[in-house]
């Protein structure tokens, strides 16, 4: 396994949740319960909105944007982490890694700008309705998710290309089930860390600025709800921000310690679970939290299911 010397890295041993067989497979059996969930919750919100001509709204255009996202994201780590654990081998390429890498922080640095942008659209919707339909037009709407994605791309490509333009020698044991930065900057023989560093601020910088941007809309958000009269109103507008602001939180505090906490030596199981929280918690909740418990999406759902259902009562009819 130690290759001594060598700086040509041919791969990497990513880290197994235990080394006793039986909570491998637990493990295995725990994540791919985790992995349906996402998928199923998030190709469902996919479908109902492609289908359904009435959510063809600026809104939920955004949701659609963000099950995608989530779906990919949770692609990335739980399939291989599963594969690792049911084959005990912890073996990912070199290639494979930085790939990696580049699609997590990809597809988590755009869900961050996508969730700033949705915050926005809820803004011009609660504070400006008047103004809704003139601002949140259908070109608008795909810049914004195009500029969602693009920045997410440019702080993948500078967080994977500096680390990967480290040498790498000495232990191949990433002490992590997927590659990400921290993990990876641990076992690099280089003591200079600056390009990484840079990487790491400019990302960084663009976590803050979405954080104030979103905290802006919603205090607007919260400042007009509260003038509402009616309690209903209110308690509505409340149980559509909340969540969504909760879940946001977090994202960006669990992200922000697993890439700002220093560094140890020893492997903490706080270390899996920090990465878990931004990785595979988000695609889980967001299907739940932002659109499965919304009443347009619950009425789209009704009738794709009474669509099907009388479709197949038609055929039977019609085929005895």
């Amino acid at each position: 396994q130690n290759m001594g010397n060598l700086t040509i890295m041919t791969g990497f041993l990513l880290m197994g949740f235990s080394n006793i067989w039986e909570l491998q497979v637990l493990h295995a059996m725990l994540f791919l319960l985790i992995y349906l969930m996402a998928l199923i919750g998030n190709l469902l919100i996919f479908t109902l909105i492609s289908l359904d001509g009435h959510l063809h709204t600026p809104m939920y255009f955004f949701l659609k944007n963000l099950s995608f996202l989530d779906l990919c994201l949770i692609s990335v780590t739980v399939p291989k982490s599963i594969v690792n654990s049911l084959s005990r081998s912890c073996y990912i390429s070199y290639l494979g890694c930085v790939l990696q890498l580049f699609l997590v922080i990809l597809f988590a640095g755009s869900e961050i700008s996508l969730l700033t942008v949705m915050s926005y659209d809820r803004y011009v919707a609660i504070c400006q309705p008047l103004y809704y339909e003139t601002i949140m037009i259908k070109g608008y709407c795909v810049k914004m998710a195009v500029a969602s994605w693009f920045s997410g791309g440019v702080v993948g490509a500078m967080y994977s290309a500096s680390t990967f333009s480290l040498p790498f020698c000495g232990s191949k044991m990433i002490h992590q089930f997927f590659c990400d930065v921290p993990s990876l900057l641990r076992i690099s023989c280089s003591e200079n860390h600056i390009v990484v560093y840079v990487s790491i601020a400019i990302g960084l910088g663009l976590g803050i600025f979405c954080c104030i941007s979103i905290i802006i809309s919603y205090g607007h958000i919260f400042s007009m709800v509260l003038k509402i009269p009616a309690k209903e109103g209110r308690s509505k507008a409340f149980s559509t921000c909340l969540p969504h602001l909760i879940v946001f939180i977090v994202f960006i505090i669990t992200g922000a310690m697993a890439y700002l906490k220093p560094s140890l030596d020893t492997d903490s199981v706080l270390d899996l679970l920090l990465s878990m929280f931004y990785t595979v918690v988000p695609p889980v909740l967001n299907p739940v939290i932002y659109s499965l418990r919304n009443k347009d999406m619950k009425s789209s759902l009704r009738k794709l299911i009474t669509w099907k259902y009388s479709s197949e009562e038609l055929m039977k009819k019609s085929f005895p």
